[in-house]
């Protein structure tokens, strides 16, 4: 009897960075290779069913996403020699975040509960994969094998039909926020450039996905909508459907922000857009300014000017959104990544 290669990535909940790097990335090309790959719950009183299935599976590799609840970790560093290859995915500063003042505070909470356990994980790893450079290097002080994964594309592309329609129809440019409250204060630094912007011009529909949370300032913006956040399923199924004409993506110069991918790159593409972002990384390491996107420093006067040339070039802006989704194309995982081994 042939015994199949088998990866289960133990969940606790982290399901962006799940799917991102593992579930929709790299599970689907170990599946296509013979291999098993699923994912394990292992929260709350899911864990006792959990710890049946990984009993009865040994010498699976293991992939866990930036933590573990106490119970399976401590039952995990009990019993690690009856699995094989132990992966550690990270795709935030996790010390970082539980310090930052400005981020919630029940984000900062969880955090600092999973960077209290990091040590210990990444004793039990064979190798931590990080999804930034910056990440990448400030792990390999702490870990012998560190490998840089960038954010893999899982999205479709879609058609840029939404450029054909010339602004003198009456229809208006799609300008869109995407970020989570994790990113309220970079979206709080440029809003002097979107009240500007809104309150001068009238081609243009805001779209800030913050709900009740968006910046006061911006609220009440004419041509302005603010949507309540949705969860990660549900906001595939939106950006699947939702086409952006302009995509924003500031990020301050923070210890959170240092260890970030570039993401919201991928994310504008899959929704049509060409993006305004920070010009600082990782976003000027994909963006090259004027071709598959434009670069603002942290001047919100610059923001507006991005954003005013861009709506007085559609042709332009059409030009960088192909180049754009060309360039995120590019990333779409086709092969398996080193660290499978």
């Amino acid at each position: 009897m042939v015994i199949r290669e088998r990866w289960l990535l133990l969940s606790d909940g982290a399901r962006p960075t799940e799917d991102i790097y593992f579930l929709e990335s790299v599970a689907p090309l170990l599946r296509f290779k013979g291999a098993d790959a699923g994912r394990l719950d292992v929260r709350g009183w899911r864990w006792r069913l959990a710890r049946w299935v990984l009993i009865r599976q040994p010498a699976a590799n293991l992939v866990l996403c930036r933590g573990l609840p106490e119970a399976a970790l401590s039952w995990l560093e009990g019993y690690r020699e009856r699995f094989g290859r132990l992966v550690y995915l990270i795709d935030d500063d996790l010390a970082a975040a539980s310090a930052d003042t400005t981020l919630p505070e029940a984000y900062r909470k969880r955090m600092a509960v999973a960077a209290s356990r990091q040590v210990r994980i990444m004793a039990l790893a064979d190798e931590v994969v990080a999804c930034g450079d910056v990440l990448a290097e400030q792990l390999g002080k702490q870990h012998a094998n560190v490998s840089l994964m960038t954010p893999p594309l899982i999205s479709p592309l879609p058609e840029l039909a939404h450029f054909d329609q010339p602004p003198a129809s009456g229809a208006p440019w799609r300008i869109g926020f995407y970020g989570t409250r994790a990113h309220l204060e970079d979206l709080e630094h440029i809003a002097p450039a979107l009240v500007s912007l809104q309150s001068e011009r009238d081609d243009g529909e805001l779209e800030l996905m913050l709900g009740e949370y968006a910046p006061p300032s911006l609220m009440q913006l004419p041509r302005t909508r603010c949507p309540a956040p949705l969860g990660w399923k549900k906001f595939r199924t939106y950006q699947a459907c939702q086409r952006v004409h302009i995509g924003l993506a500031p990020l301050l110069e923070t210890p959170f922000n240092r260890s970030k991918s570039f993401i919201k790159f991928l994310d504008i593409a899959a929704m049509g857009g060409v993006g305004v972002y920070s010009d600082r990384p990782p976003y000027n390491g994909i963006v090259e300014h004027g071709v598959n996107g434009l670069l603002a420093g942290d001047d919100p006067a610059e923001w507006l000017r991005c954003l005013n040339w861009l709506l007085e070039h559609p042709d332009e802006a059409c030009r960088m959104a192909k180049a754009a989704a060309q360039t995120a194309e590019e990333y779409r995982c086709l092969t398996l990544p080193e660290w499978i081994g």
